[in-house]
């Protein structure tokens, strides 16, 4: 998804990568040799699951059902928000297969665009579909829904047993932390060493914030997802963004989605599309897409309180151009970023592997790598798998079209870096 303007700033050929000689095939690692060979070679394994075409395909989600089959998403049409042909798309691979099978449609608001899925599968083996209907052609006019479903396994769409409006009310601790932060974000920007324009941009951006704010449509539409969401025992985490206000906030339910509720607003430099993470001690990270001024990094904030409120929103380590990026922790402990490593251009997306809860990222490999100004590989969706494989499936833009790319992989693979 591309930027609306000044946000914070005011706003199919697969291929294998491993010696012949040691791959077993997809199909035999799903059917149990993984735990015999234990991953004790690198794995990488790609292919798209479509060829590529000119309308536009982006933004991937990917899960793992019950039975092994992998299950993803996208958004697909003639454009993005102003596009009203937009709907949500989806494919499976059958567990034990090294072929995608055929697309269909997963959501399509008839006369609306449909966009930025995000995909969860509950401890009881459903699957919840998170998305936004933009309503009026701006991603400012964003209406959250979720639709949940217990008989998606098979072929062809789920049949979905809820299709509902996620309800996102942000309250006072919205508005209160805005009048707090803002100001001290504005004290930055005019001492920060930026372009007369650039101040000037800054300003505006945050005195539209806090008029934005006193506004209850306003703050109460434009809440979009972009990762997975995160369970922690009866709680659903689910990690949103607002296009206008240029931060995140988190939508969590303890009753299973009968009840919403806004967490308090993570505001910063222009913080979107969080992505979350538990650490052993219970502390939640997220990190979040630098929608703002340079450095570019990737932003950063914890929570205590299961995702309730949140502390200051920081710069991490790793490098964001403005792109979507995803942090998950492995069943080992080890946490694996992927997004596009790089301050300027999606021409190179990454994964890095941190065995210190993002402490330190010692391993890092790029998963594709193309050319600047001409290829783009970005919002990256990751999971991994029962098997200890690790799946991600990331939009691939190129002259010659555009299409969703899968690959699996494993430790060993992004440790052997070449």
């Amino acid at each position: 998804m591309t930027n609306a303007g000044f946000r914070w700033r005011t706003g199919v050929v697969a291929r294998v990568v491993v010696p012949a000689t040691r791959w077993l095939g997809f199909g035999a690692l799903t059917a149990g040799l993984a735990g015999l060979i234990a991953f004790a070679e690198p794995v990488h394994q790609t292919e798209a699951l479509f060829p590529p075409e000119s309308w536009h395909n982006h933004g991937s989600s990917i899960v793992e059902a019950p039975n092994g089959d992998l299950f993803a998403c996208w958004f697909h049409g003639s454009g993005e928000r102003k596009a009203d042909d937009v709907r949500i798309e989806a494919a499976r691979r059958a567990s034990g297969s090294s072929q995608w099978g055929p697309r269909f449609t997963l959501s399509d608001t008839p006369g609306y665009p449909d966009c930025n899925p995000a995909l969860h599968v509950d401890s009881t083996g459903r699957l919840w579909l998170f998305y936004p209907t933009i309503l009026n052609n701006q991603w400012e006019g964003a209406l959250l829904k979720f639709r949940v479903s217990s008989d998606w396994l098979g072929q062809g769409p789920p049949r979905w047993e809820r299709s509902e409006v996620l309800h996102l009310s942000p309250g006072a601790d919205f508005t209160a932390a805005l009048a707090e932060t803002l100001p001290e974000l504005e004290r930055r920007a005019a001492t920060n060493q930026w372009s007369e324009q650039t101040r000037r941009e800054v300003h505006e951006y945050l005195s539209a914030a806090q008029t934005h704010a006193t506004n209850l449509l306003y703050r109460r539409l434009g809440w979009m997802p972009r990762a997975h969401p995160l369970a922690i025992g009866d709680r659903l985490v689910l990690g949103v963004y607002h296009d206008g206000f240029s931060f995140s906030l988190m939508a969590i339910t303890d009753d299973g989605g009968t009840n919403w509720q806004a967490s308090a607003p993570l505001i910063g430099g222009g913080n979107i599309q969080p992505s979350l993470v538990r650490k052993r001690d219970g502390t939640l990270v997220a990190y979040m897409r630098d929608n703002g001024p340079p450095p570019k990094r990737l932003l950063t904030a914890t929570s205590l309180d299961r995702g309730s409120t949140w502390g200051p929103v920081t710069d991490s380590e790793i490098p964001n151009p403005g792109s979507g990026a995803e942090v998950i922790s492995l069943r080992s402990g080890a946490w694996v970023f992927i997004g596009n490593d790089t301050e300027d251009g999606r021409h190179r997306l990454s994964v890095w592997l941190s065995e210190d809860e993002g402490r330190t990222w010692p391993w890092r490999r790029a998963l594709e790598e193309g050319v600047r100004g001409e290829d783009s590989f970005s919002y990256p969706s990751l999971i991994e798998a029962k098997d200890g494989m690790l799946h991600a499936t990331y939009s691939v833009h190129r002259p010659s079209g555009k299409t969703i790319q899968h690959a699996a992989f494993n430790l060993d693979w992004i440790k052997a870096t070449p």
